[in-house]
This record gives C-alpha cells, structure tokens and sequence, in this order.
C-alpha cells in the first residue's frame, strides 16, 4: 500500500534545483524506488507519493515538472485524481504509466489532457522520452500563455475609439476609409492610428496583424 509523500534527496549534488520535479504516483513501494533511482540518475528531482490522496495533500506549488501516474490505486484513482487536479486548476502534465490500462481507459485519459499513457513494463527510453516530452510540451504551452497574455494586455490599454480604429486596420483599411466609417478626418484617425502603434509596442501593420490573430479578435463589422 502507499507510503507517505517523500521528497527524494539527489543521489548526487549534481542534480540543480532548478532541474525539473517529477511527482510519482503509485502504490506500489518499489516500483516508486525504482523509477525514483531512474530519474534522479537522469538529472530530475523526484517527489514519491503512495496514493491520489498523498499527492492532493502534499503537492506543492511548481510549474516546472510532470505528475507520472498510475491508473488503479487504492482509493482514488488516478483518473478521478486527474480530474480533480484540473478542477483546482492545477496545469503539471501528466503520464499514466499503469499496468492495468486498457484503450478505452487511454483514451479517456487522454482526452482529459494526459500527455502520454503508457503501460508497464516500460523501456527506460520510452519513460525517459515521455517525460521529457511532456516537459518539452507544457514549457512550450506556458510560453504560449505567457505571451497571449501580454499581448491581451496591451491591447486592453486601448480605448474604446482606438480598439474600432485597431479592428479596422487589421481588416487593412486605409487612414480615408476609417475616417468615412467612422464619421471623423482622416487627421484624427491618424492620431488614432499613431496612438494604437505606441500602445500595441509594434512598427508595422504586419506586426499589428500578426497580435490581432494571436487573440482572435475580429475583423471589424462589414470589413472583407
């Protein structure tokens, strides 16, 4: 059955502690020793938890590492620890590694999220490759985030008036056809125009494009 949470100490003083820390779910005692040997001689931190609940009880807050699961466990399994990871919001990948799965389970699994589910035994590479895959995968995600997220932000600087004038020139109208739709001078809306550029931190109507279609917004009503 499960032992308590442990945070594994480096087998060496190699392993930085900025190396990512790999939470291993499993109620099976030495399987949790023998991966946890694994991925400390592969450079990565390791956390071992005997149960869903262990690990819902102890995870601490990271956004830099991978959840490596089990499916049937005592108690909560890992599809229902899935779940309520991601009802807290929780965002770690995750690999099943199970010896008990089956192609429905897979690909409930996966449609959930998981990064990959494998079944026991597993090959060293393929572990290893799964788990850096996952991390390759979320890193690039958050970066993703990180970046909409900052585009959303400038463009919510914007005012009302220069978020019409910002839609119309990424539907690429001209300084003249904004001034007639929008019933002002050509003078104001290149005020406008100039403001939008400073504002968005862009020099270019393709860079101006290129934020619009990164979040999605939408052409101006009536544009083609």
């Amino acid at each position: 059955m499960g032992a308590v949470f442990r945070l594994i100490p480096p087998l060496t003083p190699r392993i930085s502690s900025f190396a990512p820390l790999i939470h291993v779910v499993d109620d099976d005692a030495s399987f949790r020793a023998a991966v946890a040997r694994l991925l400390q001689g592969s450079g990565y931190r390791v956390a071992l938890y005997g149960s869903a609940h262990h690990l819902l009880e102890e995870l601490p807050y990271t956004d830099h590492g991978c959840i490596l699961l089990d499916v049937r466990m005592p108690g909560l399994s890992g599809l229902d620890l899935q779940a309520r990871l991601a009802e807290n919001g929780n965002t770690l990948p995750i690999v099943f590694l199970t010896g008990h799965g089956d192609i429905p389970m897979s690909v409930r699994a996966i449609k959930a999220g998981a990064e990959d589910f494998l079944s026991k035994p597993v090959s060293r590479k393929a572990l290893l490759d799964a788990i850096q895959g996952a991390l390759v995968r979320y890193e690039n995600t958050r970066e993703r985030s990180t970046r909409l997220r900052s585009l959303r932000a400038l463009v919510n600087t914007l005012t009302p008036r220069q978020r019409e004038v910002f839609a119309l020139i990424v539907a690429g109208k001209l300084n003249k056809q904004i001034a007639h739709e929008l019933g002002t001078s050509q003078r104001t809306i290149k005020a406008h125009r100039q403001a939008v550029m400073q504002k968005l931190k862009v020099h270019s109507l393709a860079e101006a494009v290129s934020i619009a279609e990164q979040l999605r917004i939408p052409a101006a009503p009536g544009s083609s």
